[in-house]
């Protein structure tokens, strides 16, 4: 008896907070999303949230012939689809690409976190289990289209980041970065992984997703990998080396802290022409719809970039004990604000690609879309245009839209972001299934990129 009155008391709990979000739909932006983008945000409208705000798109993915809409002189087409969650994908020398399959491990958070949690991902359409797969797509002919699919490396653990080093393939699974052995032209992989480093995946594992860069000179490997809470609320010992980018040895698997202070970096990519890498990173919930922007920024050795305690080049997080304001002056600023809740996953750079004026020399970022704005942000693809200095300025530029229709359901979400042997972009969109393909109007499909 008692136990069915708790029950009772727990579900009127939830419906009240339900009650609460329906009719309150939390923290409303005063800001237009614009204001909280380019090299210097508005960031003045700090509003601390006991919940948070609970906005997220419904799925309702593309019918037959639908699809985003591309900028004025690009096009968009289906390169590929009927994949399970596509996310991370990457280029091999003969033209193929691989696509990883996947999604978050299965989620152990408990009680009523638990359960919004995956309420919320079952609505974004992520709440499906991870095929754990990476797939092969050839397009043969290279007329924008894949001819033929393969089965590429099965029986993985939420695969994500994938590198080519010298006929040696690199995968990062959420719990571990794996080598298996590459020749050109493989259609399958059938031995055995060797591991190369171990990730901390504790449990709740919230950011799972662990990204992959090989250095120039093939001698180490970049992983991202995202804190495992929002501002250290659960105790800082279970977020050792999370929260940063870590840089692996391949002569002797030392695996060390490269940068951190990040609260989830994802997609990282070299700057062509300079050995600078980047990566854009989704920053801190509950501070209010117009705070705090995501970013891109360059990743530098050593940096910190202030989480938990401050954002932004040493704003207090009003949260956070202790303060740490002397850790302060040691903080770097992030280069570029990509806007509050806009979730960027993808980053690639368009130099020597395909896509042409005004999308020629700059970063090409997926913005996944928010959960927790009101109005929604991102559920887009952008343009971050780089000066001759080599240093991101004004504001994005459009390139993919559409991804949100008229009723606020999510036709699709972009996630992440490469170009094809011709230098095409191809943007993976994990809700429809789909790789969509975007070029310039009239541009011929067999034309060669100079440069990845």
């Amino acid at each position: 008896m008692l136990k069915h009155i708790r029950n009772i008391a727990i579900l009127l709990v939830i419906l009240g907070i339900g009650a609460g979000y329906y009719f309150t739909r939390g923290d409303t932006a005063r800001l237009p999303l614009e204001a909280t983008t380019g090299v210097e945000p508005d960031l003045t409208h700090v509003r601390t949230e006991k919940f948070p705000t609970i906005n997220i798109a419904k799925a309702a993915p593309w019918g037959e012939g639908e699809g985003p809409v591309a900028a004025e002189g690009l096009v968009v087409e289906r390169f590929a689809e009927g994949l399970d969650h596509p996310r991370s994908m990457f280029r091999l020398p003969n033209g193929d690409i691989l696509v990883a399959e996947t999604n978050s491990p299965p989620r152990t958070n408990k009680g009523i976190e638990g359960w919004i949690m995956r309420n919320l991902m079952s609505k974004a359409g992520a709440g499906t289990e991870s095929a754990n797969r990476i797939s092969l797509l050839r397009d043969s002919d290279k007329d924008g289209k894949v001819d033929k699919t393969f089965a590429f490396l099965e029986n993985l653990n939420s695969p994500f980041g994938m590198a080519l080093i010298e006929g040696t393939l690199y995968v990062a699974n959420t719990d571990a970065v794996y080598a298996y052995p590459y020749e050109d032209g493989d259609t399958k992989i059938t031995a055995e992984g060797r591991k190369v480093a171990n990730l901390n995946a504790k449990a709740p594992n919230n950011h799972w997703t662990r990204d992959l860069l090989a250095s120039l000179d093939g001698k180490y490997l970049y992983v991202s990998v995202g804190s495992n809470s929002n501002i250290g609320e659960n105790g800082m010992d279970i977020e050792k080396q999370r929260a940063a980018i870590l840089q692996v040895e391949l002569a002797t698997n030392k695996k060390t802290i490269y940068a951190d202070g990040m609260r989830n970096p994802v997609g990282m990519a070299y700057l062509p022409g300079t050995d600078k890498f980047y990566t854009v990173v989704n920053e801190r919930d509950m501070l209010g719809s117009d705070m705090v922007p995501d970013y891109l920024t360059e990743v530098r050795w050593g940096a910190h970039y202030g989480w938990p305690w401050h954002f932004w080049g040493g704003h207090v997080d009003p949260r956070v004990d202790p303060k740490n304001l002397d850790h302060r002056q040691y903080e770097r600023r992030p280069d570029y604000a990509l806007g509050a809740h806009v979730a960027p996953l993808g980053l690639a750079f368009s130099h020597g690609q395909a896509l042409g004026k005004p999308f020629a020399t700059g970063a090409v970022v997926a913005r996944h879309g928010s959960w927790n704005r009101q109005p929604l942000s991102g559920y887009d693809v952008v343009y971050v245009n780089f000066n001759q200095r080599g240093e991101p300025e004004g504001k994005p530029l459009t390139i993919l839209s559409g991804f949100v229709d008229e009723e606020q359901q999510a036709r699709g979400r972009p996630a992440m972001v490469a170009f094809d042997q011709t230098g095409a972009l191809l943007v993976s969109d994990d809700v429809g299934g789909i790789i969509w393909r975007v070029s310039r109007e009239g541009a011929a499909k067999a034309a060669t990129a100079t440069d990845q």
